[in-house]
């Protein structure tokens, strides 16, 4: 599954760096110093920043004080993961400098660091919203997705065809494309129909269409279920379910790999309640989380909440009241 980086309120501005670091004790000491005796002090830095950046900067520190304490063990996970994105980034440029270049002009990111430090965040806080939502469903609605959602592994056979379009091809010519490839799909269709109309033993009439046909060589899929060849397959193995064994599809089955029918051989055993709790966990959280993205919110409320976050500075504090009003609306209205 790929990661989706929804960092609520998280701005590129994850502070880092190296060199000289001023060691503060109180807020009057100097951030930075002047010949004619006057300076900037950490106080007036503060008070500065904290009307620009200040609030994003600080919702990154909050946030990862909390998912680092609350989930110690996906740390390695995560770092791991924002090391790979990094190096993934820069083997699309000629060099780091061009990487880098466009890391700072199309993404806001003045470092490699800070970009895998909110790569790094963003992989807790997916975990913890997750995490929240996977802890919130209830008994009923697992045992719902069981009997509705859970299929036995099934042996299952398929002819596939494949629109023709070019690389340049028009919205037209396309659409052309998938209406033949479709009326091909309803012609092998009939011609089943016609095999089993006339007695003939339908494997052995399917697998003669599939040779001489399917645009795919790998006509037998063997025993699969949801996800065991990617999600492009999962269409199929809905649509399998409905079947008998020894029965095709009789309706156009379509995937992003084109157009199919499919017959089904075998149903074997479907895994236990107990053994599929997780995977059913995570498709329901994953489903929640698709159609209700308030959700996000919720979680992150429940993990500041519980670390009873109390920001002190008034003035912040009725910035980051604002700013969360404002992500609630948004996401009640959209």
């Amino acid at each position: 599954m790929k990661k989706k980086i929804f960092l609520l309120g998280i701005s590129a501005f994850l502070l880092c760096g190296c060199g000289k670091i001023p060691t503060l004790t109180n807020g009057d000491e100097a951030v930075v110093t002047f010949k004619d005796g006057e300076k900037i002090s950490a106080n007036d830095f503060y008070n500065e920043i904290k009307d620009s950046f200040g609030l994003d900067t600080l919702i990154n520190m909050i946030d990862k004080h909390i998912f680092e304490t609350e989930f110690k063990d996906k740390l390695a996970d995560a770092k791991t993961y924002a090391e790979a994105a990094v190096k993934s980034f820069k083997l699309q440029y000629d060099d780091e400098a061009t990487a880098l270049q466009t890391l700072q002009s199309y993404y806001g990111y003045q470092t490699f660091e800070a970009y895998e430090n909110t790569l790094y965040l963003s992989y807790l806080q997916n975990h913890a919203i997750k995490n929240y939502v996977e802890n919130n469903i209830t008994e009923d609605e697992l045992k719902e997705y069981y009997e509705n959602d859970v299929y036995p592994d099934m042996t299952i056979s398929h002819i596939l065809i494949t629109p023709e379009v070019d690389k340049d091809a028009t919205e037209d010519e396309i659409k052309k494309a998938e209406d033949v490839a479709k009326k091909e799909i309803e012609s092998i269709i009939k011609e089943l129909n016609q095999a089993k109309k006339d007695g003939k033993d339908i494997t052995e009439s399917f697998k003669a269409l599939a040779d001489a046909k399917s645009d795919d060589d790998n006509v037998d899929l063997g025993e699969i279920n949801i996800g065991s060849l990617g999600s492009e397959y999962d269409e199929l193995i809905i649509s399998a379910a409905e079947l008998k064994d020894g029965e095709y599809s009789t309706k156009v089955i379509t995937t992003e790999l084109g157009y199919h029918v499919i017959l089904k051989t075998k149903t074997g055993k479907k895994a236990t309640y107990e053994d599929s709790i997780d995977s059913m966990k995570e498709n329901i959280a994953n489903d929640k989380l698709s159609k209700e993205q308030s959700l996000m919110i919720d979680a992150i409320r429940h993990y500041r909440d519980k670390y009873e976050l109390d920001i002190i500075d008034s003035e912040i504090d009725s910035q980051y009241s604002k700013f969360m009003n404002n992500l609630i609306n948004y996401y009640k209205n959209n």
